[in-house]
């Protein structure tokens, strides 16, 4: 049984308004994605969940399908993504969609690669856990160098040790999740959570976890697109 994947797509995004129809190369960022999945050939279908219709219409002319529209409620800057993914599961349970594993791929971040899709869900069946959650190493470490600011307004580190590390490299491994999550659908709906106590984690290259944002993040993957960056590196 081939999985599914659903792309959450809302039209209200207030960090890079209309990022998922923002277009790069004459192509809607979404676009990207649904290409690049669809090529893929993982997938028995390739799901959009979204409220906007503009952003539906442009699912389905890249080859996406959008069998509901998405709730108001679910569509708002509070809107947890797990009522959203339990959403899109049940309802196309209902509608007689046939999966047991589905890919929640996010349409702001282009470059995941499709063996990493691939070997997720490989980890994902030979395992017995709920998900697989792509993550990549980070630079930016809660030990090192990741601060926050107290009440009196001075800084600490976010996470401390009993001895502070010399350097990041000396520092406790840690990783940024991404835009690439594989679901067990019984299991889901069972917990109702996208929580990563039962999650395994399935490790990718850093350049490939970008989300988008930020317009700066947004130009980032502009001008990595537009210049082939990930061609360059095959």
């Amino acid at each position: 049984m081939k999985p599914i994947c659903i792309i959450p797509a809302r039209g209200g995004s207030k960090g890079v308004p209309g990022k998922n129809i923002r277009k790069i190369s004459k192509i809607p960022l979404i676009g990207h994605v649904i290409r690049d999945v669809l090529n893929s050939k993982i997938f028995s279908h390739v799901i959009v969940s979204t409220e906007n219709k503009k952003i539906a219409n442009i699912a389905k002319k890249y080859g996406a399908e959008v069998p509901f529209i998405r709730p108001e409620y679910l569509a708002t800057d509070d809107a947890a993504m797990d009522d959203v993914l339990i959403h899109a599961v049940k309802t196309l349970y209902e509608k007689n969609y046939n999966f047991d594993t589905f890919v929640w791929r996010d349409a702001t971040t282009p470059f995941i690669r499709n063996i990493d899709i691939k070997n997720s869900i490989k980890l994902l069946k030979k395992s017995n856990c709920l998900a697989v959650c792509g993550v990549y190493e980070q630079h930016l470490n809660p030990y090192f160098n990741i601060v926050e600011i107290k009440k009196n307004k001075f800084l600490k580190l976010s996470k401390q040790l009993k001895k502070r590390p010399t350097s990041r490299q000396d520092s406790p491994l840690v990783y940024q999740l991404n835009g690439l999550y594989v679901y067990n659908s019984k299991k889901f709906l069972q917990s109702k959570k996208t929580r990563f106590s039962n999650c395994l984690p399935y490790v990718i290259p850093f350049y490939s976890g970008l989300m988008i944002d930020t317009e700066f993040e947004f130009f980032i993957a502009k001008s990595m697109i537009e210049q082939k960056y990930l061609k360059s590196l095959s």
